[in-house]
């Protein structure tokens, strides 16, 4: 018996999460939710519920999805975001994307959640091999940053940052610098801003 997928609802509406619930019921997903409507809220549930995939309507009061991908990226940073919103217009798709969400899905299209949820989850189960610190190396040599100032920003010995990089790419897979930028890309540790 697998164990249920914890899913973090950012939204201002209980309605919304309920429809939310009952699409991925429908879908026949396992699921644990819990919604929140505020950047604290927010914030506590990130380390408190530990979600699997969190599902944020473009805007939440004065707090946005692009609030939510900065803070997510800082305390969960494997963790996918998926805006739900009733309306977006395509510039703010674009920017929601290069922002780091997996995707946008209208309320309209509910359907199309369950699939966009297992593929932004299987897509980073590789990176659960890794450790935070193997994350925090991933994410600078994908941003550009040359070894010696990993190394410098986190207290490490250049040595041994090779050695992280060198087993992030053993338990990824990946065989060159290259592929792990465009990995860091599509899994939403940098952003293309």
């Amino acid at each position: 018996m697998t164990k249920p997928l914890r899913v973090l609802v950012l939204d201002g509406s209980e309605a919304n999460a309920e429809l939310i619930r009952s699409e991925l019921q429908r879908a026949e997903m396992k699921i644990e939710i819990e919604r929140v409507d505020s950047e604290a809220s927010f914030s506590a549930a990130l380390s408190v519920f530990a979600p699997d995939v969190v599902l944020s309507d473009h805007n939440v009061d004065s707090f946005d999805s692009r609030d939510a991908l900065t803070i997510l990226r800082a305390e969960r940073p494997i963790t996918p975001l998926i805006v739900v919103t009733g309306v977006v217009d395509e510039a703010e798709t674009v920017a929601c994307i290069r922002s780091g969400a997996e995707d946008v899905i209208l309320k309209s299209n509910l359907h199309r959640l369950a699939p966009s949820i297992a593929g932004a989850v299987s897509m980073r189960q590789p990176l659960e091999k890794l450790t935070h610190r193997q994350i925090e190396v991933l994410r600078l040599v994908a941003e550009g940053h040359r070894t010696r100032d990993i190394a410098s920003r986190l207290k490490l010995s250049v040595k041994t940052v090779e050695s992280h990089r060198g087993e992030v790419m053993k338990r990824l897979g990946i065989h060159d610098v290259v592929s792990l930028v465009r990995f860091a890309m599509r899994v939403g540790l940098i952003t293309t801003m």
